[in-house]
């Protein structure tokens, strides 16, 4: 227990650091690869802070995309996140790309603390990227059956009502922008079935949206 005080002191540091007091320049870190900020840290755990800085906005979004999480419950959760990955990145399997296992990570600790997470206030929504929006949209063969204007809040509504196993695979896919292979690693699922899934992951996609009077 005491241990893990000392490590979370250490990661709640990094996680809080300010861009601007880095020791090694910005644009020198964002030339380095996953891999060699993985070896950096393993080398000088200080380092363990650009990591976070690289994967801290993205793992954010992920998260609420994936749940109720406000913006409280979100950093509670990537706090978390980050602890777990520094205390197990000796263990980092160099098979899988960085970014899927600290995604596997933060799903895991999502799956597990799902329970805990306030309900999601009326009107709450994801801020989605307009291309990200229409990229999806087009997929599932809506796009032109809805405003522009109102596409990404029509995106969240739907999403936010399809079962957990069928949001994270159009969230993964379209949102975060993963492949099939990324996926797989990620859910720790065959190929096959993560192609099921997103297909009928689809298919429940328009049922939901016409649930919702929109018009295909």
């Amino acid at each position: 227990m005491v241990l893990r005080a000392y490590y979370r002191v250490r990661v709640l540091k990094c996680y809080t650091k300010s861009m601007n007091i880095f020791d090694i320049p910005i644009d020198e870190i964002s030339q380095l690869s996953d891999t060699e900020l993985v070896k950096l840290t393993l080398a000088n755990q200080d380092n363990f802070v650009y990591l976070v800085d690289r994967y801290k906005g993205k793992l954010s979004s992920y998260v609420k995309r994936l749940t109720n999480a406000n913006n409280e419950d979100a950093e509670d959760i990537l706090q978390e996140v980050f602890i777990k990955v520094y205390l197990n990145l000796n263990d980092f399997n160099k098979d899988l790309k960085f970014s899927s296992w600290i995604y596997r990570i933060t799903h895991n600790q999502v799956i597990s603390g799902h329970r805990k997470l306030k309900a999601r206030p009326e009107g709450y929504a994801v801020n989605l990227d307009d291309q990200l929006a229409k990229s999806l949209a087009a997929e599932i063969d809506i796009k032109g059956q809805v405003d522009d204007k109102i596409l990404q809040s029509t995106i969240n509504l739907v999403l936010d009502k399809l079962e957990s196993k069928y949001r994270e695979v159009l969230v993964l896919k379209f949102l975060e922008e993963k492949s099939y292979q990324e996926i797989s690693d990620i859910l720790k699922k065959p190929l096959g079935t993560v192609a099921s899934l997103m297909n009928k992951a689809k298919q429940e996609f328009k049922l939901e949206f016409k649930r919702q009077n929109l018009k295909i």
